[in-house]
């Protein structure tokens, strides 16, 4: 059985011991071996008692090979002084047949491991007027122009290059372990870091494969789709080529990978221009892109009716709800005489609200604060809320030690969910569980009893997140059990499909639980987020999507702010003077100014710039003393600074050393300055005050130069109004 993952010691990154890899290497096999009994081959678990046979030297090195990048290696750069004498490890694998040297078969793996120095000189040989100045790829490309793989590694010194043997049984072990293509055990080596997390709710696995066809099925396809992402032109060019040789699959991971591979390739092919490959790939695969392809490219050839049939399949026989939005909305443009796509409908049918453009870096949170504003509660939602209340309802189902169905320590993703067969495996406690949303105190408990016990357990679902509860809660207190049933229930019987695309904000107001989608000008509704609104539509819930018209709000309250510090920037550098004022429809309304105790000396060319000295500062208040009043005075405005980013580093450090969470939306008048007057010389604070004759009687005294920052705010704001009313006028005319 699989060794445990070492413990992550508290507080510091784990030392790992000299002979991790090997450790990994062992797990593995342990894992495999008791795991795919049924479906390794008799040579492959030969392989297994052959290496286990090695001394634990000649082990250790053949890991080390395993985790090097490519199969070619330079012997005499191999340096892995914990194995000891290296040579008498290398003959020891060579030997028994685990390394050796590369033959004609290997020829591209042999180009890509000799260096630009090694290539020329065996060229050259050949042909002596050869250009030096060639790059490695150039030469790479000449090679194949002019040889082929026999005659050219009999031209090239190779006796310095080993091969790693039995690659290809190494991967498949990783692939039974982790269900894809890895090169290497870095993920094992992550994980006994602390970098990459492992469930801890069971101990006990299932085989992700019934039989070995099934195995090699999927192994088949998730190598070539490996090899078409990651290698280079020559090998997808072969991958195209291979295509009618690929086997029909008859397992449903085989024939998702299978498809995957036909769109990726085929997408390639019309990139390139070659509509004819790019169909036949499409119509290598069975999937809702594949279909969707097909369909386009059938129309721009100008085949209507075999267009038409292939929609009209779709509508009768839909793969997914997707499948059946797009085949509608298509046939309806193309057949139906409808202009426009549900989703744009969906968009000039939306309802909208100005906010003001300083928040458009944010547009979700500009519209939590617009809500909040008018009394109702907003929070983040997508699909961050339902798959919390999901994973949290179902946890027992999920991932109890007597039900969770995993193929490895690292999924946290239950098969049955993978699969798709969770809702018939529990259906009778999964309506138990729905028909309880009525109790929406006991639902709550429940929750709460749940998320407290398991908080932060590794799990493929969602990520635990302090504030989830408070969203849960809302959604269950103002929303109809019956409606977050029915979304719950589509959840669980078909979760791949249903876990994305939910509306960004859950909004509480006096109907009760609304869906909200935040779409600012320029942004586009998805398939799946149209979709998704449907069905909440259907299941009872209000779902809509909204627009964000920005605007120059003369309501929006700016704090414009300036710090003077010890220095530059860092963790060693503190706030010596703070000063901000307030500002509001083109007027300053407030003012807000400290000198601060940085709590360290002041350094004298500091001192020579801002005149702030040690004696000013020693009977101020320290930061801690004055964060409340800040925070308060900031309220709900825009934090607004020249080099915004200097100054609200600072000010986020000092709430981070009191452990508060300091954010704003920020406005850089620098940067805006740049921008809207651009072609001035220099945009520095004082060359700007001179420049727009604002008055700045004490440069580097924070009071002084927020008050400079905020004219250059009004001058700001003038040129974005009259930006705005041009991108209005431009905007209606063009339509939505």
């Amino acid at each position: 059985m699989s060794r445990p993952p070492l413990k992550r010691s508290r507080g510091r990154q784990r030392e790992l011991p000299t002979f991790y890899y090997h450790q990994h290497f062992l797990e593995l096999l342990d894992f495999v071996s008791a795991q795919y009994a049924h479906v390794l081959a008799p040579e492959q678990i030969e392989l297994i008692r052959l290496f286990r046979e090695l001394d634990q030297p000649a082990q250790c090195l053949y890991v080390r090979l395993v985790n090097r990048k490519g199969r070619i290696f330079a012997a005499n750069k191999l340096k892995y002084p914990e194995i000891g004498d290296l040579d008498q490890q290398l003959t020891r694998l060579r030997t028994a047949g685990w390394v050796g040297s590369p033959d004609p078969a290997l020829f591209e793996d042999v180009l890509a491991s000799l260096t630009k120095a090694e290539i020329y000189t065996g060229v050259a040989r050949s042909f002596p007027g050869l250009s030096r100045s060639l790059r490695k790829a150039e030469l790479i490309d000449f090679v194949h122009q002019h040889y082929d793989a026999p005659t050219f590694m009999a031209d090239v010194e190779l006796g310095r290059l080993l091969v790693q043997r039995r690659a290809d049984w190494v991967r498949f072990l990783l692939f039974l372990y982790f269900g894809e293509c890895r090169e290497g055990l870095s993920r094992f080596t992550m994980r006994d870091m602390g970098l990459v997390r492992t469930h801890s709710f069971t101990d006990t696995y299932e085989a992700r494969f019934s039989d070995r066809e099934e195995a090699l099925q999927t192994y088949y396809f998730a190598t070539r789709l490996r090899a078409f992402e990651h290698g280079t032109e020559r090998q997808r060019r072969a991958l195209a080529d291979g295509v009618s040789t690929w086997p029909d699959p008859g397992f449903d991971a085989a024939s998702r990978l299978r498809d995957r591979l036909a769109y990726a390739m085929g997408r390639e092919a019309e990139k390139a221009g070659d509509s004819e490959a790019a169909m036949s790939l499409y119509r290598r695969g069975d999937s809702s892109e594949c279909g969707e392809r097909i369909v386009r490219l059938l129309l721009a050839q100008g085949q209507r009716e075999q267009a038409r049939a292939h929609l009209e399949a779709s509508l009768d026989n839909p793969r997914s709800d997707e499948e059946w939005c797009f085949a509608s909305d298509l046939y309806q443009q193309k057949f139906g005489r409808k202009r426009t796509s549900s989703l744009t409908d969906a968009l000039r049918a939306a309802g909208t609200i100005e906010l003001d453009e300083a928040h458009s870096g944010n547009s979700e949170r500009a519209a939590m604060s617009h809500f909040e504003k008018r009394g109702q509660r907003a929070f983040r939602a997508e699909n961050t809320l339902w798959r919390s209340l999901f994973g949290l309802l179902f946890w027992d189902e999920l991932f109890a030690p007597d039900s969770a169905a995993l193929h490895s320590p690292f999924e946290g993703l239950p098969s049955s969910l993978r699969e798709g067969s969770f809702y018939d495996l529990h259906a009778t406690v999964i309506e138990e569980k729905l028909a309880g949303l009525a109790d929406a105190t006991g639902t709550k408990r429940r929750l709460l009893k749940t998320s407290t016990r398991f908080f932060g357990t590794a799990n493929g679902v969602f990520r635990w997140r302090r504030s989830m509860a408070e969203t849960m809660f809302a959604l269950i207190d103002h929303a109809r059990p019956d409606a977050v049933a029915a979304v719950l229930r589509r959840i669980c019987r078909d979760y791949p499909d249903t876990r994305y695309g939910f509306p960004d904000l859950l909004v509480i107001d006096e109907s009760g639980a609304r869906f909200v989608e935040i779409k600012a000008r320029g942004d586009q509704i998805r398939r799946n987020q149209l979709v998704r609104m449907q069905q909440m539509r259907e299941a009872g819930l209000r779902a809509e999507v909204l627009r964000i018209n920005w605007v120059l709000d003369p309501e929006q309250t700016y704090v414009v702010v300036d710090v003077e510090t010890t220095g530059g920037s860092g963790e060693q550098h503190r706030i010596t003077e703070l000063a901000a004022v307030k500002v509001r429809d083109g007027r300053v309304i407030d003012r807000f100014q400290s000198l601060v105790n940085p709590q360290r000396l002041i350094p004298a060319s500091i001192t020579r710039l801002t005149g702030i000295t040690d004696a000013m500062v020693a009977s101020a208040p320290p930061f801690m003393d004055i964060a409340d009043d800040f925070s308060a005075f900031v309220g709900d405005a825009i934090f607004v600074a020249h080099n915004v980013n200097f100054d609200y580093g600072f000010v986020s450090r000092e709430y981070a050393r009191l452990g508060q969470r300091f954010r704003y939306a920020k406005l850089c008048t620098c940067a805006s300055m740049r921008r809207l007057y651009p072609g001035l010389p220099s945009y520095s604070l004082g060359a700007l005050c001179a420049e727009f004759d604002v008055p700045l009687t004490q440069h580097h005294r924070a009071l002084c130069d927020a008050e400079a920052a905020a004219e250059l705010l009004l001058l700001i704001n003038e040129k974005r109004a009259e930006e705005l009313e041009v991108g209005r006028a431009s905007g209606e005319k063009a339509g939505p």
